[in-house]
């Protein structure tokens, strides 16, 4: 099955299921699968392997007899387009067959139908994702969005601080005799605190207008990968490093612990208020 580090870098997708808007993270790989879902409110999970798999396929399709890996095949062919966000979960063209999705949410869970066909003959999915761990919702959404933030935090103050050297420059080339050759090129000199206060006056309400839209742009879609990837690789040579720092000889932490030890002939004061 994966860990989290694979899937912590596949890319939220907005997914719309039944009427549902939704973010998608999806991991299929070798006859397994991991599938995180939210509507920003809750967030859902669902791993499997390929026995679990086998054993789902076989219950939901009495009639069918294939190997686990002809099931899986199926299975992404259909799913992969509309957990991708390619389509909107109704009737959905697919390599082989229109595949259908529709959603429940039956006590407080998840349940993604699917239903298509595999050699001719009517195949049926389920995905059953229950609520997800909160350290999983920090590790895959939390965490990396409060690292975007701190960057994108990072990139205005270096922006802001160009902008003035821009400035300084601009009132040096005016001091010396230069001048626009269009006036309409002119630009006012930045103040940082007069500017951050003139954005979020107007920003904050176009922002919360949307808050309801899923999903982040091309931008933010590479900004998220390059956070994900970055920590990722920090995960695991932080984990090369633990397994090849030098284990400290047992004979040797013994003796340690024996010279620290009090020796018999030294009175503690424990042994002081016994005696008397």
């Amino acid at each position: 099955m994966t860990g989290d580090g694979a899937l912590l870098e596949c890319p939220w997708l907005p997914v719309c299921i039944s009427g549902s808007q939704l973010l998608a993270k999806t991991w299929f790989r070798d006859t397994t699968y991991r599938i995180l879902l939210t509507d920003l409110h809750s967030v859902w999970e669902e791993e499997m392997d390929t026995e679990a798999i086998q054993d789902r396929a076989q219950q939901l399709n009495r009639r069918l007899r294939a190997p686990v890996h002809a099931f899986f095949s199926r299975l992404c062919e259909a799913a992969l387009p509309i957990l991708s966000g390619q389509g909107c979960g109704g009737s959905e063209a697919g390599a082989v067959a229109p595949a259908h999705f529709s959603l429940t949410r039956p006590g407080g869970e998840v349940h993604l139908k699917l239903k298509s066909e595999l050699a001719g003959v009517p195949f049926y999915w389920e995905f059953r994702c229950s609520p997800a761990p909160v350290a999983l919702v920090c590790s895959q959404l939390v965490r990396p969005l409060l690292l975007m933030s701190r960057l994108l935090q990072k990139q205005m103050g270096q922006m802001g601080a160009l902008l003035t050297r821009k400035d300084v420059e601009i009132q040096d080339y005016r001091d010396n005799g230069a001048v626009l050759s269009r006036e309409r090129l002119q630009t006012e000199l930045f103040e940082k605190q007069i500017y951050e206060e003139t954005f979020l006056a107007q920003a904050i309400p176009q922002v919360c207008a949307g808050q309801d839209c899923l999903g982040f742009n091309s931008e933010m879609q590479e900004l998220y990968s390059a956070v994900t990837r970055y920590s990722n690789t920090n995960a695991r040579e932080r984990k090369i490093s633990e397994r090849h720092a030098p284990k400290e000889d047992e004979s040797t932490k013994q003796d340690q612990e024996l010279s620290h030890a009090p020796s018999k002939s030294q009175s503690t004061g424990l042994d002081f208020l016994l005696i008397i």
